[in-house]
């Protein structure tokens, strides 16, 4: 069969709470975030691998709380609201963005407003060099997500495929889960193949087409 010309196209996240699976990896975060006057001096660290739903979570807090989401590339010194930093571990060895997260950090302690941090990595692994900022976020209460339970993996699987509106076999998710390996990661990586796989050979998403992205992951 000769194979169509595919084209990698937007793929709409949706962020919504309704959108969430609530499976007990990240039970403990979502019971955090329901109570920011709980976190010890106003501040979390959200934790977890690549796809474990740390921006999930933080855009529903951001929503309940009205708070403001900013990039870890493009830090405010000041806020007049609560504050929601993505990927903040992605500020270190960048002087400029350290010290903005530093006056932040500053300026929201002092103004009593709530800020909440995610990273990959608990706070000394990231290699941050400003040495008030690394003690600061060193004394932030740290919370993990943790690694999916097969409940967890099936609702992340259907979730990737509505947000690229693919219509799977009615089998294939309870496929996958017994055959894929249990990370945020390779869940992303299976349906973005299955995607590909599917425009390029104008095929059906099936468990055929699905066992051909399992064996060449293994290959």
């Amino acid at each position: 069969m000769t194979n169509q010309l595919s084209f990698e196209l937007p793929v709409g996240v949706s962020y919504g709470a309704a959108d969430f699976h609530p499976g007990t990896a990240s039970e403990t975060a979502r019971a955090m975030l329901t109570a920011p006057e709980r976190w010890p001096n106003g501040k979390l660290i959200l934790i977890g691998a690549t796809g474990a739903g740390k921006t999930h979570l933080l855009q529903i807090w951001a929503q309940a709380q009205g708070a403001a989401v900013v990039d870890a590339a493009n830090l405010p010194h000041r806020a007049s609201t609560p504050v929601a930093v993505d990927g903040a571990d992605a500020v270190a060895g960048n002087a400029e963005a350290e010290e903005a997260l530093f006056h932040l950090h500053n300026n929201l302690a002092a103004e009593g407003h709530a800020l909440l941090l995610t990273a990959r990595q608990a706070p000394p692994l990231w290699g941050l060099r400003l040495p008030d900022l690394k003690s600061r976020m060193e004394a932030t209460t740290v919370v993990p997500i943790g690694p999916p339970d097969d409940a967890t993996l099936q609702a992340i699987l259907i979730k990737l495929m509505a947000d690229r509106q693919l219509i799977p076999a009615p089998n294939l998710v309870g496929y996958l889960v017994a055959r894929m390996e249990r990370s945020y990661a390779d869940a992303a990586r299976v349906i973005a193949a299955l995607d590909h796989l599917s425009l390029s050979e104008k095929r059906k998403i099936t468990t055929a087409l699905a066992a051909r992205v399992l064996d060449a992951a293994a290959e």
